[in-house]
């Protein structure tokens, strides 16, 4: 049975009764696996895509995904700032996989808005929303719903994240198969399916961003704090709760 609103109207979806399917969704997969959730939004629900990093623990999610679907649309953003390690890696790994619908995007008006590339130094927020939030704004247009690989260790603004949740303001759904995994499942995962690691974890780089913006983590940090470090940022804006991006300190 679908619980995805099949045709939303052109003035978006009631909200409420968004909610409700939402909280059965995950009434229902409460007690389920991450295999099990990916599983349904795969197969049971209607214009889904995966959207991938390629970063630290990408790889996860993605064979997953291949192993149920390789034609599943995987959205990868390049920012034009990320690690060289990062575009061989995806190059790689999606090769690796089988995925047959991934979809590289780009941004549309780097050269007029960030013409010398300094934007991250002045305005981090505006950098990320220009790099990354427009072009997959523009790429989800297209889907009902995302599926993505936060989970809920990774910093105080995830430790209540849910399988499935809203995305304010579109209609679609955010699905987070790995809400519940930690550190130790996702490297038992990669172990046992002999999954290689993005180049750069060797290195300390626990979350993987954009070069300019991305530092190794220490020992005892939360994973994301290497990205903006310094700032009081931990979410690029693709991410929203109640509205706005979450910050250090926030629960959801």
């Amino acid at each position: 049975m679908l619980l995805l609103a099949e045709n939303i109207p052109p003035g978006g979806p009631d909200s409420t009764a968004l909610s409700a399917r939402i909280g059965a969704l995950n009434d229902r997969f409460r007690h389920h696996s991450a295999h099990d959730v990916l599983t349904h939004a795969l197969r049971g629900m209607e214009r889904i895509a995966l959207v991938s990093s390629f970063g630290a623990e990408s790889v996860v999610l993605l064979h997953m995904a291949a192993v149920i679907d390789r034609a599943t649309p995987v959205l990868f953003i390049d920012t034009e700032m990320l690690f060289t390690e990062t575009l061989v890696y995806q190059n790689e790994l999606a090769e690796r996989l089988g995925l047959t619908n991934l979809r590289i995007l780009h941004a549309a008006d780097i050269a007029r808005q960030d013409p010398d590339g300094t934007l991250h130094r002045t305005n981090p927020d505006a950098c990320c929303a220009l790099r990354k939030t427009a072009p997959l704004d523009a790429a989800l247009a297209k889907f009902d719903g995302w599926i993505t690989g936060r989970k809920r260790y990774q910093s105080a603004g995830r430790a209540a994240l849910e399988f499935f949740e809203p995305e304010d303001g579109t209609g679609r759904i955010k699905i987070n198969p790995l809400a519940h995994w930690a550190t130790e499942d996702l490297r038992d995962y990669i172990d046992e399916n002999r999954l290689p690691r993005h180049p750069l974890v060797a290195r300390g780089y626990a979350s993987i961003g954009c070069a300019p913006c991305t530092s190794p983590v220490a020992a005892g940090e939360d994973p994301r704090a290497g990205r903006w470090r310094g700032r009081e940022k931990d979410e690029c804006g693709i991410h929203f709760i109640d509205g706005r991006a979450t910050r250090k300190g926030q629960t959801a």
